[in-house]
């Protein structure tokens, strides 16, 4: 590839950082990427458990996500991106439901039969609904509410809501909501089962392809090497300072700054005027903790497995080893514990093994059988950063990706409305970026 001789240089190698350097270079612009930990791929990136890897993240992919299905294919990895059946069930605190088809929904007696039908109702209401917009003024709870009725945010929705984004669950915008409709329902035809997309050999397939191609025409990954300021000398040129692998700090110049990483981060790094810095500064998010096992058992029969209890002390259950064929993993059990969290909230304070017994304690109300003995191997991680909170007229806040600093871009995940975020739009926001870095030349 021929360079055209511009500079880019993108802080943060996960999927947007990734994904518009990939298609940058194929431009002909020079790029770098700088990377504070010591992978890429944020929490697409994986662990390897029994010699299997196993994302960080629990990770699948929409038959909508049409963003990251052409960058697979544009990649040569078609063949490798598979289609699997999901099963999502539900718990309420004593009894599992399957909740996948519209029997299911029948069967489903926490509720009287008027409030089932209720409840099918608006999910169809929402999955053609396209005007989005209309809803911005309203929170999920007060949608759900009046369409619904209490019986159905009780037992359903509020409980997950609840177990989704804690204390600030009264609060959140029904774009998000009906934005989590639309993928999820999205993925099924008609009445059938949902169907999910996995890479055999996982993300991380996608992920070195990436990396060899970025390599390959010209690009440079550097690990261990964050980025502590971004400025202009006096000559009115960008520069930044970063420490090269955590230790040596040095300057460079560049033509386009893009960053990826969270406001509150972008606020350290860089100084932007009062009305873009007001935006930045309303950007929250929840943190997150996650439990990867391999277990010696099937803890239950699904992919999915929703908790409606909030008496519980995590989100809900995800059996990686249950979306694949028993063949994939050979016969071998993986399970995420997911949650998202305050970072104040008393479970992100937990050292791990206190969390690990309570969770143990609350996984036997889910399987009897259960023990912690069943645990062959496990690991956990926290990250600070992972669920922006999108509130009611979200729209208003989300600060632009083209910053007011000529030639600074911003893309991260609260930018992403009204979906929610996931790596097909990572993508489609790298997209977006490549498009308006172009316009800057």
């Amino acid at each position: 590839m021929i360079s055209n001789g511009k500079n880019i240089t993108i802080i943060g190698a996960g999927f947007t950082g990734l994904s518009s350097a990939y298609y940058l270079l194929k431009k002909g612009y020079h790029v770098e990427i700088f990377e504070s930990a010591p992978f890429i791929g944020g929490q697409a990136s994986t662990i390897n458990l029994s010699g299997f890897e196993i994302e960080r993240g629990y990770h699948h992919l929409f038959t909508g996500d049409s963003q990251i299905i052409d960058l697979i294919n544009d990649l040569g990895l078609q063949e490798k991106l598979k289609w699997h059946q999901s099963s999502v069930g539900i718990f309420d605190g004593e009894k599992i439901f399957s909740f996948q088809s519209p029997l299911d929904l029948i069967k489903f007696n926490k509720i009287p039969f008027f409030d089932r039908l209720r409840l099918g109702f608006i999910t169809l209401l929402l999955k053609y609904k396209k005007n989005w917009k209309s809803l911005e003024s309203m929170t999920a709870s007060e949608w759900i509410k009046s369409w619904a009725g209490k019986n159905v945010y009780d037992q359903i929705w509020g409980p997950l809501l609840r177990g989704k984004f804690g204390d600030y669950s009264e609060e959140i915008g029904m774009p998000w909501f009906w934005g989590k409709i639309q993928t999820r329902f999205g993925s099924r035809k008609r009445f059938n089962q949902e169907v999910l997309g996995y890479p055999n050999g996982s993300f991380k397939i996608i992920l070195d392809t990436l990396d060899k191609k970025i390599h390959s025409l010209g690009g440079v990954i550097y690990k261990n090497t964050p980025v502590k300021k971004i400025y202009f000398n006096d000559k009115k040129e960008i520069q930044i300072k970063f420490l090269e692998n955590n230790f040596k700090q040095k300057t460079k110049n560049t033509n386009v700054v893009l960053s990826t990483v969270p406001s509150f981060e972008m606020l350290n790094i860089c100084d932007f005027p009062d009305e873009y810095k007001s935006k930045l500064e309303a950007s929250k998010y929840l943190g997150a903790s996650v439990f990867i096992m391999e277990l010696k058992e099937k803890l239950t029969p699904f992919y999915w497995l929703n908790i409606a209890d909030r008496n519980s002390p995590f989100l809900g259950v995800i059996e990686q080893s249950n979306l694949l064929s028993s063949e994939y993993y050979k016969n071998k059990n993986f399970l995420y514990l997911t949650n998202y969290l305050d970072r104040n909230d008393w479970r992100y304070k937990l050292e791990e093994s206190e969390l690990l017994n309570i969770y143990c304690d609350y996984l036997k109300k889910i399987n009897p059988q259960f023990n912690k003995d069943w645990i062959i191997d496990y690991t956990y991680n926290k990250i600070s950063a992972a669920q922006p909170i999108i509130g009611k007229n979200y729209g208003n806040i989300i600060p632009e990706i083209s910053t007011p600093l000529e030639g600074v871009y911003l893309a991260n995940t609260t930018q992403i409305y009204p979906e929610d975020r996931g790596t097909n739009y990572s993508v489609k926001m790298s997209q977006k970026v490549v498009d308006l870095i172009e316009k800057h030349f």
